[in-house]
């Protein structure tokens, strides 16, 4: 393998490992936040014990959030040394923004949080759990800030071989993050509510402390199911934007070869890339104009006149993504979205008409969906980062152009091979205490709650 392939590949890996964990960061610590604020305006508490079991699961989870992030950022310097060059003006100050005002304040008040339960007030805890909440969900929106200029570059000037910042408001009202990034916090959203569901479904299906699991699925599954029907949405404009910001994005999504107006909306198809051609195809007619124009005629370019157009505009070269892995992506996550609103929607219905109990298979359904969101999140971003290739900077800088010059082929294996053996051993760990924590479920026992006088509280 090139030194290319190896890097994008050990990028490609790392950053998924990494983002197994954040969606659930950013969601969970605002359920987390809910559940103890119900706990100092009622004094129950099930809340209390709730925040608590919670966030014990939310502290295994962040911790491998965090672990496995720190070495991406190393990554950009030494096997992408050529795009920290060319963007390290403008990606430095999103990333630099994250840490000083998000990261530091995440990590303090999570420390309060965490030791505070007997040395706060009941209300200055509350106010420390949100405020990781908000902090967390901050540093999401950098990050999200510079991946939006790497997809629509604005605000910027190339000079001397590098793009330098002209217009930081520019940068951080990008019109592809406004709409990406409340994407991104809903489908946070979405994983919390799924996960808090599942581990409720599966004590409610043992008939174990119904007390405390009911109340915890009664959240996940409001939770669950508004966010869902959020990040439909969303994810609907988001289309709209890609049709206008990245048309080959689009055009890939849909396995659209030829310019078609109106456009179709292809269901599934066998793609033959060599021979830029659908080897057949099932399509709703004017499906894919009323997504990206709410019309039902619009013209949607095609990847042949999209691959000539950029091979006359950046030079000559193949401006394709891989689009089956772009095609099917899409559609794994709009089926994996589309599973999440009908399980939430029906577990909220039967829990409203309190019936839940009498219709185990629901619950087995809702416990054996966890996995789903994951996918659903997984698949969306590769939707987002294959289809901007060649590109690491649309438009600017293509993928093959910032890769380091010097990094040997030896060391890109070695790393590699080891970042993945490190990360495989975190995750099935993490993955193993997520498991026995959630399976332990709150511990047993009352203690009175000194900043609650007569209050009696679960520890």
């Amino acid at each position: 393998m090139e030194e290319l392939a190896l890097a994008r590949l050990q990028f490609g890996i790392t950053t998924t490992y990494h983002f197994l964990f954040v969606p659930l960061t950013m969601g969970l610590s605002v359920l987390i936040a809910i559940m103890e604020t119900i706990y100092v305006r009622t004094g129950n508490e099930i809340y209390r014990e709730m925040a608590k079991f919670w966030g014990k699961l939310f502290l295994l989870n962040f911790t491998l959030g965090v672990v496995t992030g720190l070495v991406l950022e190393f990554q950009f310097g030494m096997n992408w040394s050529e795009y920290a060059r060319f963007m390290g003006d403008i990606f430095g100050v999103p990333l630099a923004l994250e840490a000083l005002t998000a990261f530091f304040f995440e990590s303090v008040f999570l420390g309060l949080w965490v030791f505070g339960w007997e040395r706060l007030s009941a209300k200055l805890h509350a106010a420390a759990i949100w405020i990781v909440a908000l902090a967390t969900n901050l540093s999401a929106l950098w990050i999200m800030i510079a991946n939006a200029f790497m997809q629509a570059p604005v605000g910027f000037v190339v000079r001397g071989g590098r793009a330098e910042m002209t217009d930081f408001g520019a940068l951080i009202t990008n019109p592809y993050m406004l709409n990406q990034y409340p994407h991104a916090v809903f489908a946070g959203l979405v994983t919390a509510g799924i996960f808090v569901m599942a581990i409720s479904a599966y004590h409610l299906l043992r008939s174990q402390r119904l007390d405390f699991f009911r109340p915890s699925f009664k959240i996940g599954v409001i939770c669950a199911l508004a966010a869902s029907l959020l990040v439909a949405g969303t994810g609907h404009r988001q289309g709209q934007v890609v049709a206008g910001a990245q048309p080959m994005k689009l055009a890939a999504m849909e396995a659209l070869w030829e310019t078609a107006d109106p456009a179709p909306f292809t269901l599934v198809a066998s793609i033959d890339q060599e021979k830029r051609e659908n080897l057949f195809a099932i399509s709703i007619p004017r499906g894919l104009s009323l997504l990206a124009y709410n019309s039902l005629t619009g013209e949607v370019k095609g990847l042949k006149d999209l691959q000539a157009q950029y091979a006359a505009q950046y030079g000559a070269g193949n401006y394709l993504p891989h689009v089956a892995g772009v095609f099917w992506s899409f559609r794994i996550m709009t089926g994996a979205g589309a599973w999440l609103i009908v399980i939430s929607a029906l577990s909220a219905y039967l829990y409203r008409r309190d019936k839940l109990a009498q219709n185990p298979l629901v619950l087995k359904a809702v416990l054996w969906t966890l996995p789903v969101p994951y996918i659903a999140n997984l698949s969306g971003w590769f939707v987002t980062e294959m289809g901007r290739q060649p590109w690491i900077v649309f438009g600017l800088q293509r993928v093959d152009q910032a890769v380091s010059p010097v990094v040997s082929r030896a060391s890109l294996w070695t790393s590699l091979l080891g970042f993945t053996l490190l990360y495989g051993i975190l995750t099935l760990v993490g993955g193993y205490l997520l498991v026995k924590q959630a399976r332990t479920g709150p511990g047993a026992g009352i203690v009175p709650n000194k900043h609650l006088p007569g209050v009696t509280l679960w520890s």
